[in-house]
């Protein structure tokens, strides 16, 4: 019981961090909801972690678009997170393989 808890309360965490832009090397986070990654672009400083968190009532994945992919989740329920650290500048691309529209950004500068 505290494991979810504790998943919960980082959850509330995320939801209230910035999710547009981390400016120093800390965390920043993606929510996905009604099948879209928000925000679809996200700017973050090298060395920053990415939390996506799943807000909706299905399963979502996070898989990079580079082959082989840099990343993959397992498959998100609701209120679950994945998390990847970004070392290196450069763009990002990912989407969810369950939904290959839904498609999103990081761009590490």
């Amino acid at each position: 019981m505290s494991g979810l808890l504790s998943r919960r309360r980082a959850a509330l965490l995320l939801a209230v961090l910035p999710a547009v832009r981390a400016g120093a090397a800390g965390v920043a986070s993606v929510t996905i909801d009604n099948f879209t990654f928000t925000p679809a672009v996200l700017t973050v400083a090298p060395g920053t972690r990415v939390v996506w968190i799943n807000r909706d009532d299905i399963p979502h994945t996070v898989v990079s678009d580079a082959r082989p992919p840099a990343f993959r989740s397992h498959a998100l329920d609701t209120d679950d997170t994945f998390e990847v650290v970004f070392d290196r500048p450069g763009r990002w691309g990912y989407f969810c393989a369950l939904h290959a529209h839904m498609q999103g950004t990081i761009l590490v500068r």
